[in-house]
């Protein structure tokens, strides 16, 4: 393995760049609160251990090469996000402006699966790790342990962001949770999530 800094830079810049995985933290945070937000995180790094393992093991070079596979994955992922979108726009038609948004275990359960499905549903992250990882990695030597390490040191770093972004959101939730604010991003957010679907959908197999 070489450039392992340079490595853990790209990797801070491709993870706060926005994309699903934030739209969702972001949601679950402004409707069910910090605790929401971090069981979404949790959810989204256990579905990136999983891609870790898949790579290391060489299953995401197959779902990198089957067109089959990745559309299969890549339709999925779309409906899901788009499901999402749909779901989180709904839910403001029926809200009242000065409703409590009840904080319920189930609700907790939903957000890690929410975290972990967006991710592990998102074929892009299987090419992610089978064409970003190599490019660190001497391929004249045992590729086992280096692709493990920058997995984990990728999930790391994962952590440390959202729980940064969890908690400034978490700070200045007195603002972003005003009735109409709160809708307005919440409204944002169900348009992102739909919009991501959209272009997950058609997301071209190389």
């Amino acid at each position: 393995m070489h450039n392992f800094y340079l490595f853990i830079i790209m990797c801070m810049v491709l993870i706060i760049l926005p994309g699903p995985d934030t739209a969702i933290a972001t949601k679950n945070t402004l409707t069910i609160g910090k605790k929401g937000g971090l069981r979404t995180v949790w959810g989204t790094c256990c579905a990136l251990m999983i891609h870790t393992t898949a790579a290391v093991v060489g299953l995401s070079a197959i779902i990198v090469k089957s067109a089959m596979v990745f559309s299969m994955f890549k339709f999925v992922g779309a409906i899901y996000l788009f499901y999402l979108g749909v779901k989180t726009l709904w839910s403001l038609k029926n809200k009242k402006t000065n409703e409590i948004i009840p904080k319920k275990s189930y609700q907790g359960r939903s957000c890690f699966k929410q975290g972990f499905l967006t991710n592990l549903l998102n074929p892009k992250v299987a090419v992610f790790f089978l064409t970003f990882l190599p490019q660190f990695v001497d391929g004249s030597s045992n590729t086992f342990l280096p692709f493990l390490l920058m997995g984990i040191t990728y999930t790391v770093l994962t952590i440390i962001w959202f729980l940064f972004y969890i908690s400034l959101i978490n700070q200045i939730s007195a603002f972003i949770k005003k009735p109409s604010v709160n809708k307005a991003m919440e409204g944002v957010t169900g348009l992102v999530l739909i919009g991501f679907g959209l272009k997950l959908a058609l997301e071209k197999v190389n």
